[in-house]
């Protein structure tokens, strides 16, 4: 029997209307649908993808559990055992379609378990931008994708436009200020509980983990 081929998806930020067709006409030709997480009802990524194509809820599901954690032994735990329930289904002869937020080749948890296509997705940093109606980059600024769970500081540093994704917010509000730097702030991009902060600064409360910051590089009062 020829294996299965294993395709990683990427849904967008959160609007489905921002799925791409590609991205829409895979998942349904695919003959198994597969989630970054240990309960697919809570799977951001599976409800963006059914937003857009409401039929893939007929199809079978496999849920791969994919912990938020920074424990080497643990995550490496998670993508063996995550491999193996994908290799397990392509030695069937099953087309797999693993969903993944944004575009799965930037910082994607697909990235781990990849095989053999990447679908691409609309990037969150693209759509919090337009969501802000703000360029990213012009003429020849640089643009920096971070990640924001990380001190953010020394990343501030760079020139032109930063992007700091799935922020670390206190540590970030906290080195905008020392530096006397401005952002803007997009929560949930493209989803029912989209919030858009066109001043960091003005953030009153908690934010929760689809949360990204743009650091356009001006320097006044934050």
């Amino acid at each position: 029997m020829e294996a299965g081929t294993l395709y990683g998806v990427g849904v967008g930020p959160g609007d489905p209307e921002l799925m791409t067709l590609k991205a829409v006409k895979t998942a349904l030709a695919c003959d198994l649908i597969a989630v970054p997480h240990k309960d697919a009802a809570k799977c951001t990524a599976l409800k963006i993808a059914l937003g857009a194509a409401p039929e893939l809820a007929e199809k079978p599901l496999l849920t791969v559990d994919m912990p938020m954690t920074k424990d080497a032994d643990l995550l490496e735990e998670s993508y063996r055992k995550g491999a193996a329930l994908l290799e397990a289904e392509l030695a069937q002869g099953k087309n797999v379609c693993f969903l993944t937020l944004g575009d799965p080749t930037v910082y994607s948890t697909y990235l781990y378990l990849h095989q053999r296509v990447t679908i691409p997705g609309v990037t969150s940093f693209c759509g919090a931008a337009a969501a802000l109606g703000i360029s990213l980059c012009e003429n020849d600024q640089q643009l920096h994708i971070i990640p924001g769970t990380y001190t953010p500081t020394q990343a501030l540093q760079l020139p032109g436009v930063k992007v700091m994704m799935k922020n670390n917010l206190p540590a970030t509000l906290e080195a905008l200020k020392a530096m006397g730097a401005t952002a803007a702030m997009v929560e949930n991009c493209g989803m029912e509980n989209e919030k858009v902060y066109p001043h960091f600064a003005d953030l009153k409360e908690p934010s929760g983990y689809f949360s990204l910051v743009i650091v356009k590089g001006e320097t006044e009062e934050c």
